[in-house]
């Protein structure tokens, strides 16, 4: 096979994927931005567009030490990346496709687009537990990408406001855009641009839910999934642009800038140093999404209660030894029982093999993708059989909107105001349960899972 498709922004030269079956067409560059500049699509190339490497990740913080000389961050390291190299750039905006080999314009296959979390920080997507999903396996087209991270995406100042009119959420915008991307160049892959779902973990799940509540995404998929970290909690609510003005002002100081052109200019060595400095003085990240009235325009708890979500079915849960048990669990079971279209709630407990931190935050994302190959972990005949099972829930949810499929699952009740239980997914049999909630409390104040 030739794995060249025919866009309408250009030819693409793509590779055999590594599921047997399956093509891969990585490092798309879907727009460009210059820092703190909004995304701009891109429309059309020159040439074949070489689509057989990943691309450039964000800069963040791991791109400017060795990841396994810091013991606080060693265990994701190991996990994910232990082993692999990448590239680290300002120029990031790329984004990968895998599909049947066989796939052709006109198969309108549902595309299935996953959001990487990080705390808005780190990661790409092409880490080990995301490189080669088994999605196309099952006729679901797999899209992930990369977006800026920490002060390269996330920077509020008033210069800017003046400048474009807004300011902060670059990275969602990003995301925003190669959603945008996609839905344009997605049918010459084989796929349905009107079919389409957005899924995100962590940081990638509050961007999912960032965007199931803008305006600025209405129409642009047609339904959602979020792992630990979906649903609205007024401690993870956004708060407005100019609340962040004086964290940023400070690392200009602390970065030696008098100017927001100065500012702009400074390498990113020197930006990432003047943040963590500024971060240790006024004991803030800084790096989180904001109320910019444009793509985020209210709190959750008040975009919910007014019905602004955007009217589609969702997926949503957590894991037993997350962060934060009780209520990522809780945000995800509320968010999904409030919704007028039948949403789906799970809980995982599966404790993976090869160590005793249980189903730690981000373990589920090995099962849902299909990759446990890519682990180093001693996984068991169950672990594939709950890997099958969940991938099976998944696609048939991002076909139809109702993960039950055929029948040959056990079922999965949508959530309610009367029906509160989840699918429990992994150590048990998968069945309609709910969880403990002491045991989470128990589990949050004992747990040392960390995040990314």
């Amino acid at each position: 096979m030739d794995y060249i498709i025919h866009t309408p922004c250009g030819a693409v030269q793509g590779a055999q994927g590594r599921v047997a079956g399956t093509a891969a067409y990585k490092g798309i560059r879907y727009a460009t931005a210059g820092r703190w500049e909004y995304p701009k699509q891109v429309t059309g190339w020159e040439g074949t567009y070489d689509a057989t490497q990943y691309g450039a990740c964000s800069y963040q913080p791991r791109s400017f030490y060795n990841e396994e000389e810091n013991l606080k961050k060693i265990f994701y390291y190991n996990e994910f990346r232990k082993g692999e190299s990448y590239r680290y750039s300002e120029d990031c905006l790329f984004l990968n496709i895998f599909t049947p080999d066989t796939a052709k314009e006109g198969d309108k296959l549902p595309v299935l687009i996953y959001i990487h979390g990080g705390g808005f920080t780190g990661g790409c997507g092409h880490e080990k537990h995301f490189d080669g999903p088994v999605w196309p396996q099952k006729g679901i087209i797999g899209v992930t990408l990369n977006y800026r991270l920490g002060p390269m995406g996330f920077v509020c100042l008033p210069q800017l406001k003046e400048e474009a009119g807004v300011t902060g959420n670059y990275g969602l915008y990003d995301q925003l855009c190669a959603i945008q991307w996609v839905h344009d160049n997605i049918a010459a892959f084989g796929g349905d641009p009107d079919n389409m779902t957005i899924m995100g973990q962590s940081a990638g799940a509050m961007s999912v839910q960032q965007h199931s509540l803008s305006p600025l995404s209405a129409g642009l998929f047609q339904r959602a999934i979020m792992s630990s970290g979906g649903g609205v909690s007024k401690v993870l609510s956004a708060k407005p642009a100019e609340n962040h003005y004086a964290f940023w002002q400070k690392a200009m100081e602390n970065a030696g800038c008098d100017t927001l052109e100065q500012f702009r200019a400074i390498t990113p060595e020197k930006l990432f140093e003047s943040w963590n400095q500024t971060k240790k003085e006024l004991h803030s990240p800084g790096t989180v999404p904001c109320l910019d009235g444009r793509l985020i325009v209210g709190t959750g708890d008040e975009l919910l209660a007014a019905g602004k979500q955007h009217p589609i079915p969702y997926m949503a849960g957590s894991t037993s030894e997350d962060m934060m048990p009780p209520i990522l669990y809780g945000m995800a079971q509320k968010w999904c029982a409030a919704q007028l279209t039948p949403s789906y709630t799970w809980f995982f407990d599966r404790q993976l093999p090869g160590d005793d931190n249980g189903a730690w935050h981000s373990s589920d994302l090995w099962y849902w993708f299909g990759t446990l190959e890519n682990s180093w972990r001693p996984f068991e005949e169950k672990d594939y059989a709950l890997s099958g099972q969940m991938v099976s829930y998944l696609c048939n949810f991002v076909r139809t909107g109702d993960p039950n499929g055929d029948g040959q699952l056990p079922q999965w009740k949508a959530s309610g105001a009367r029906q509160n239980a989840a699918l429990m997914l992994g150590e048990g049999e998968t069945h309609m349960d709910k969880p403990s909630r002491l045991k989470m409390i128990k589990t949050m104040l004992t747990n040392k899972a960390v995040g990314e």
